[in-house]
């Protein structure tokens, strides 16, 4: 994908985030789009940050982030998010490579990551990552657990920055489920905020729902496909 193509994309992209902003009542910086370029290889992701459109950049795998992070032109700035599931044999690497993990969905993984961190003297933001549809198939914290372990890291991972939650909608589901499990996920996090600026992301939409997830609270977009196109 040449540059100007990747520009068009991006600017769709954003064109509609500030059409769903508008109509939930909010404005489009207040959501932050995270591309998310999965097997795309490094030149693809540069190229999208030239762009101007977008610094924040999401991988589903560390190894992916391993072959990319450490390469990418440091002048261009960008914030690296781990949207995808974290084995604890990778929590290492992962504290090395990321600025934003969004997949914590237990205690073990939790504590894994904060024993690196409290090594490297270092604070990192962490997102809870919710099964809010309840699918077998899904990694995540069941709804029910997500009070417990939000507890467990606000009490014991000194070095893990709670900054919110994330989800994926029902795989295949109808606009009527899709929405109710971002419906969900907002209530669930603001049952759980210590006060109005706690807890402030909401990661939520990806390429086919993003644009029903901003109009539900989301704070956050991970978008892949519409952006680098299919794998």
């Amino acid at each position: 994908m040449v540059e100007s193509e990747m520009f068009a994309s991006i600017r769709s992209i954003r064109d509609r985030m500030e059409a769903a902003a508008r109509r939930s009542g909010r404005r489009a910086p207040d959501v932050t789009l995270v591309a998310v370029s999965k097997t795309k290889p490094l030149e693809t992701v540069v190229a999208a940050a030239r762009t101007g459109l977008v610094t924040h950049f999401g991988e589903n795998r560390v190894q992916e982030g391993q072959a990319k992070i450490p390469n990418f032109p440091a002048e261009l700035g960008a914030v690296w998010h781990l949207v995808g599931h974290l084995q604890r044999n990778k929590a290492r690497k992962a504290v090395e490579l990321f600025d934003v993990i969004e997949s914590i969905d237990g205690e073990e993984i939790a504590a894994a990551v904060e024993r690196v961190c409290a090594e490297k003297e270092r604070r990192l933001d962490v997102l809870i990552e919710v099964n809010s549809s309840g699918e077998a198939s899904k990694t995540g914290t069941p709804m029910a657990d997500v009070p417990a372990l939000a507890d467990f890291v606000r009490g014991q991972c000194p070095h893990l920055a709670l900054r919110g939650l994330m989800t994926i909608g029902p795989l295949g589901g109808s606009e009527k489920e899709i929405r109710g499990a971002f419906d969900a996920t907002r209530e669930l996090r603001d049952r759980l905020r210590l006060s109005a600026d706690d807890l402030p992301c909401l990661s939520m939409g990806m390429s086919g729902d993003f644009e029903w997830a901003i109009e539900q609270g989301s704070t956050e977009i991970r978008v892949g496909t519409a952006i680098f196109g299919h794998r």
